[in-house]
């Protein structure tokens, strides 16, 4: 009697403990692009720029347990004839990371050229080179978008896509051409063999754009936004710029972008705690005192300590305060949106591929999207 209420007692400290962990761990999301920029995938690479902070704000939408994930992004190009031949005509252009700043202005400083696509190689590399995490209830998704065979180089696809998914990485496929042809080469077999789903796009299909009433606020209030980060560190100088310039990538797409892109600032996955003091602060990543003098931000360097430490508050509440009045914005935009988007036939794109696919596989991570 007493050996059973001992081990009854060691399991329930067992399980209290194990949740206690779990209700203290952030949920993460973590996705990888495999992007053909080969000469005919302009259109692939502009549909990416264009709809990278609708995709992000989806995850926003996402919970686990209540709470929000930590979103983690990868980036790759293959089939590039201006990359290495002997490292199969791929490269890693991101790791998986938080800084969203990094995968827009890397998203836009990519170009095509050439044509020799080898899915199974940059497969392998993003599996097995990237930091994936290894807890169970981590979502690992891999999206591959090409128009060549599925079959190319040396690399078996078929192994590599079984491995990836023994790691619990779900590979999905998105063929850049007709449905069918993208079967007889074997898109939808790789996505088969780990799990994942196969779908097809048209590339150079002209991105349709809604504006809504609310974009014009929006945008104003990204402006806004803007003068609440102080930049810090030696390279504070670049990062403002990046901001600035990611900004403006943005609106190239028009203003409906843009709003896209000041809603994905506002949310919780845009955390830049390697730049700016706010975020570095409130996260517990840095102590005002360690900075050092010459990498604050011009500002602070003649404040007191107490006047350093007001302004860092003060700073927050701020923007705390706009990017409430920005996700309220959002949430009525978000109906306008979905209301316009019902009258308008229209074909599937990258965002489409990856917002459905992700929802769908996101279930089995016990998520749930508003």
């Amino acid at each position: 009697m007493k050996q059973t209420f001992f081990f009854r007692s060691l399991l329930l400290i067992g399980l209290l403990t194990s949740a206690l962990l779990h209700a203290d761990t952030q949920p993460k999301i973590q996705l990888a692009l495999l992007l053909d920029t080969s000469n005919s995938m302009d259109g692939l690479i502009d549909q990416a720029k264009s709809q990278l902070w609708k995709v992000v704000n989806e995850f926003a939408l996402a919970k686990q347990n209540g709470q929000s994930p930590q979103l983690e992004i990868a980036l790759y190009e293959y089939g590039n004839d201006g990359l290495v031949r002997e490292e199969g005509y791929l490269r890693q252009v991101a790791p998986l990371t938080g800084d969203l700043d990094l995968i827009s202005e890397q998203l836009f400083q990519l170009t095509t050229n050439g044509g020799s696509e080898y899915c199974g190689w940059v497969i392998r590399s993003a599996s097995s080179d990237l930091k994936w995490d290894e807890s169970p209830d981590v979502l690992k998704v891999i999206f591959i978008a090409g128009n060549e065979p599925f079959t190319q180089g040396k690399v078996d696809y078929a192994n590599i896509c079984r491995e990836a998914i023994s790691k619990g990485i779900i590979v999905n496929t998105i063929f850049c051409g007709d449905f069918q042809e993208g079967i007889n080469t074997q898109w939808k077999r790789g996505a088969d063999l780990a799990d994942g789903k196969y779908m097809n796009i048209d590339q150079d299909k002209t991105i349709v754009h809604v504006d809504a009433p609310q974009d014009s606020i929006i945008n104003r209030l990204n402006n806004q936004l803007n003068d609440t980060y102080l930049f810090y560190g030696k390279k504070r100088s670049y990062y403002a710029e990046r901001q600035r310039t990611q900004d403006k990538n943005a609106s190239s797409f028009g203003a409906a972008n843009a709003a896209q892109r000041a809603i994905s600032k506002s949310s919780g996955n845009y955390k830049n705690s390697g730049w700016d003091l706010v975020d570095a602060v409130e996260d517990g990543e840095v102590s005002l005192e360690e900075v050092a003098e010459d990498e604050l931000p011009e500002e602070m360097k003649q404040l007191s300590k107490e006047e350093r430490e007001a302004l860092i508050k003060k700073q927050a509440a701020k923007r705390k305060e706009i990017k409430q009045r920005i996700q309220e914005l959002s949430n009525s935009r978000r109906a306008y949106i979905a209301k316009k988007r019902k009258e308008l036939s229209e074909e599937q794109t990258l965002e489409d591929a990856i917002i459905q696919t992700v929802r769908q596989q996101a279930i089995s991570k016990s998520y749930q999207f508003e």
